[in-house]
């Protein structure tokens, strides 16, 4: 059916509401929009669906949500997890609970009971909540950090990560085996409730994942030894961590904790800020205003759905307010963490530090000067969540920390997924630790400079749409798969990794190695003085990225060198792209 077709069949379907003809009538004769809004269905991948809200088969909107857990309930079927259950939990976005409301009905028309949060909850304590109710999956209705016309559809599996082989795959070929609105079934809320399919959650789980959170704490006679001469700024971004972060921080005892009062409300339309992302300078703006006028030592901002956390913290010497990136952030909590349970009880022989390709090689050498294992997977935390279960199944190996660049960690086994309520809890922990020892959190970052070296990471990219955009970017990935460089910029090629074609090439030698992870679009550059550059598509937008790390001997020398290695991978591909 083309694109026109399907508009026009939307518009006559009485299965379709007044509300969504209504929207569809309002673009006629706009063939661009038209086009756009039905040439595909929203493509569900390995973590999900994400797209703009709207009426059409390209949009998020009640009826592909339907239509996905439809697909995601024959899966569940044919794998016997219907007696399970799942749990659903949402943000703060527009339609979010709309949505949320869609699956559970969804499910329970299929027989399988729906566990949904009584109102807005961060993604972790639905990562909880799957195993905490012995579920079979979960579903969170978020778009994280992306813009506020956006919301999204995660899912996730009974070990509480997201969607992993086999089961990625799967739900997708189900979920794509759907092709018709006739055989997506719901039900009427009131009885799926009389019936026990629709189940309400809410205070029962959040007191145990807070209780799960507070079983982390080192160091909780520091914290009352300092409670007071701590001063936290905190901002939810409008998001769904205002409660829970507050929360944590209170019943440890943080007495002096200020939330940004623009941010603090959930509100779907962001109006403080263009997208609600921690990792952009603007989304401190309001809370670094706030810290000068009270004299912060730190200042944290959460996404949308709490997985994600963003730090600024104070230098005193100088009085500015210094950011700590997701690299930074997680050596610093990282260094903390372990070294913490190494001074009160020991490391396990069998510990391990796990991080994502493209995170910062300081983690490298955390784990080296600790003596633990530090593992690498690919980029997005379900692989690092996929680890935690290799090691309770194998009955071997312990989980001690595992971060990745993108703003997100995970402190314990309680969650599968990024933390950031906990990590809120930790950095606080961490700023009184320090405190104790008459230093900074900033103090503490320059030590663990000149402990490990001053690694500095960063990443470019290249937005390439449309057809020709995503062809570009292929032959961008093929060029330097068949065409490894002697150098980029100052740097040696030491070694070639190509994980699609699953190979670690040594190019002095020629010897080739597995990688030993999935196959994955993405090449990886190890280069000399423990510098690296790995290239891969964004999962999301029409973007090629490149992640780079170096390492330099005081912070001017790392920022020098980062920042012009950063122009010689442009101007590389600059070259390719002519």
């Amino acid at each position: 059916m083309s694109y026109k077709e399907m508009y026009e069949e939307w518009l006559s379907n009485p299965y379709f509401d007044d509300a969504t003809k209504d929207e569809l009538k309002a673009i006629a004769g706009d063939e661009k929009e038209i086009e756009d809004r039905f040439y595909r269905s929203l493509a569900f991948g390995t973590a999900g669906l994400r797209g703009v809200i709207g009426a059409g088969t390209n949009r998020m909107n009640i009826y592909i949500v339907r239509k996905t857990t439809q697909g995601l309930a024959n899966y569940i079927k044919k794998c016997n997890g219907e007696k399970k259950g799942v749990a659903i939990a949402y943000d703060s976005r527009r339609m979010s609970p709309e949505f949320a409301d869609e699956a559970a009905l969804c499910l329970n028309a299929n027989g399988i009971k729906a566990y949904v949060f009584e109102s807005l909850r961060p993604t972790p304590e639905l990562s909880y909540a799957v195993r905490k109710l012995g579920c079979i999956a979960g579903i969170n209705i978020t778009a994280s950090h992306n813009p506020p016309e956006y919301n999204g559809y995660k899912v996730y599996w009974e070990d509480g990560a997201q969607i992993t082989p086999p089961h990625d795959t799967g739900i997708m070929d189900e979920v794509t085996a759907v092709t018709g609105f006739d055989c997506v079934y719901t039900m009427d809320k009131e009885k799926a409730v009389a019936d026990g399919l629709y189940v309400q959650i809410g205070a029962d789980v959040d007191d145990a994942y807070i209780a799960e959170l507070k079983s982390r704490v080192i160091h909780q006679d520091t914290i009352d030894q300092f409670q007071k001469d701590i001063k936290i700024v905190y901002s939810p971004l409008h998001g769904t961590g205002n409660i829970p972060a507050r929360r944590i921080l209170k019943e440890l005892g943080f007495e002096n904790v200020y939330v940004v009062p623009e941010q603090e409300k959930p509100d779907g339309n962001f109006p403080t800020v263009s997208y609600p992302n921690p990792e952009a300078a603007e989304a401190f703006e309001l809370g670094l205003k706030l810290a000068k006028e009270i004299d912060a030592d730190l200042v944290l901002a959460t996404d949308p759905d709490a997985d994600r956390l963003g730090v600024y913290v104070k230098d005193t010497k100088s009085g500015e307010y210094i950011t700590l990136t997701g690299n930074m952030s997680g050596c610093l909590l990282a260094d903390y963490e372990i070294g913490q349970i190494k001074e009160t009880k020991g490391l396990p022989e069998d510990g391990a530090l796990i991080k994502t390709i493209v995170t910062t090689n300081m983690a490298d050498a955390i784990a080296k000067a600790y003596g633990v294992r530090l593992i690498e997977v690919l980029t997005g935390f379900k692989y690092i969540g996929q680890q935690i279960l290799g090691f309770e199944q194998a009955g071997k190996g312990t989980y001690l920390f595992g971060f990745e660049e993108s703003y997100g960690c995970l402190i314990g086994t309680h969650a599968r997924d990024k933390d950031a309520i906990v990590a809120t809890m930790a950095l606080a922990e961490a700023a009184a630790y320090y405190k104790s020892k008459g230093m900074t959190l900033w103090n503490a970052m320059i030590a663990m400079y000149e402990k490990y070296g001053y690694y500095k990471d960063d990443i470019k990219s290249i937005t390439l749409k449309g057809i020709e955009g995503l062809q570009k970017i292929q032959d961008i990935l093929n060029t330097l798969r068949n065409n490894t460089p002697e150098k980029i910029g100052d740097y040696t090629v030491l070694c070639a990794r190509d994980y699609e074609a699953d190979t670690i090439r040594n190019v002095a030698t020629g010897e080739v190695t597995s990688t030993g992870l999935p196959k994955s679009n993405v090449i990886y550059y190890d280069l000399s003085d423990d510098a690296w550059l790995c290239v891969r598509p964004s999962g999301t937008e029409p973007k090629v990225k490149f992640y780079y790390g170096i390492k330099g001997v005081s912070l001017e020398d790392a920022n020098a060198k980062s920042a012009k290695l950063g122009e010689e991978v442009l101007a590389m591909i600059g070259e390719m792209l002519k």
